[in-house]
């Protein structure tokens, strides 16, 4: 019994790796990012990435609706992203439908 609790233990679910941000452009309202993840199917694939100013503070939102396991990196682009005129930096982050946000933060520097 005692050996049947540690083989299914071992059997679980292993821990997923984040999306990562490869490549962020931003051309006026529109940005357009790179992403990287070990895409398994529906099980398992990045599933969105978002515009995060300064203070944490979502400025926009880009679902992604399907796996690309045979798309690896991958660009998605959106529109209509209202980053402030002030702003010196803006933030992405990226998701995955099994391990949700991802920690890191990808930093882009706005050009005056």
């Amino acid at each position: 019994m005692k050996y049947a609790f540690i083989l299914a233990c071992l059997a679980g679910p292993a821990l997923a790796d984040s999306p990562v941000v490869e490549n962020v452009t931003i051309n006026g309202n529109s940005v357009s990012v790179t992403l990287s993840h070990p895409d398994t199917g529906w099980d398992d694939y990045a599933d969105g990435w978002e515009v995060l100013d300064a203070d944490g503070n979502r400025l926009g939102y880009r679902e992604l609706l399907h796996p690309h396991v045979n798309e690896q990196p991958f660009t998605r682009s959106l529109s209509g992203v209202d980053i402030p005129e002030d702003a010196t930096v803006v933030y992405i982050r990226a998701r995955d439908n099994v391990g949700g946000w991802s920690d890191e933060l990808f930093e882009v520097k706005l050009s005056e």
